[in-house]
């Protein structure tokens, strides 16, 4: 069992700085648990109980939709170099889309993108930190820029055609809110 915490400490935050890559956690009511890998420069820590990650378009919006139904969330980092460490935030989060009020003021923490779709605001309940032993060691190569080149490829006027025909609903059918109504 790890040690838990109420709050991300300096050390954490320095770790989570560290990472190339995160797991994002998400579950409605009923029907299918999602995690997905997140990469990119998408990730920000506001403070000790406070996490902004902002979401590109992709082939599905899970978490969006989940939140819609139950807003709890978990994010996880693990090393995959030498210092061995899993750490994880619980909490509750939102989605705000680039329509909502609060988005200008959000999406100001991270350089502008095309195909940005949701910012999730995290606000973090507890933080838990476990050894990491059995992680294997991977290098990091580099960033992949296949999702920049298809926004860039599909355009802004027709990457919201592409939410409203492929990101609108889960997988079990709950809306995303990527629509507005």
């Amino acid at each position: 069992m790890g040690t838990q915490y109420d709050s991300l400490s300096d050390q954490h935050i320095k770790f989570i700085g560290q990472q190339h890559l995160f797991f994002s956690g998400s579950a409605g009511p009923e029907g299918k648990v999602n995690v997905s890998p997140k990469g990119m420069d998408s990730l920000r820590v506001l403070g000790p109980n406070r996490i902004l990650w902002r979401n590109f378009t992709g082939s599905g919006n899970e978490t969006a939709g989940h939140l819609a139904q139950n807003n709890r969330m978990t994010l996880m980092w693990c090393s995959f170099s030498k210092q061995p460490m899993i750490l994880r935030a619980y909490g509750t989060a939102r989605a705000i889309h680039p329509r909502d009020a609060d988005w200008p003021e959000l999406a100001a923490n991270f350089p502008e993108e095309l195909g940005m779709r949701q910012i999730y605001d995290m606000k973090i309940e507890m933080v838990q930190k476990s050894c990491g032993y059995a992680v294997p060691y991977f290098e990091h190569a580099g960033e992949r820029d296949t999702l920049k080149h298809w926004a860039a490829d599909k355009g802004s006027d027709s990457i919201p055609a592409y939410w409203a025909e492929r990101n609108a609903l889960t997988l079990d059918g709950a809306p995303t809110g990527i629509v507005e109504k």
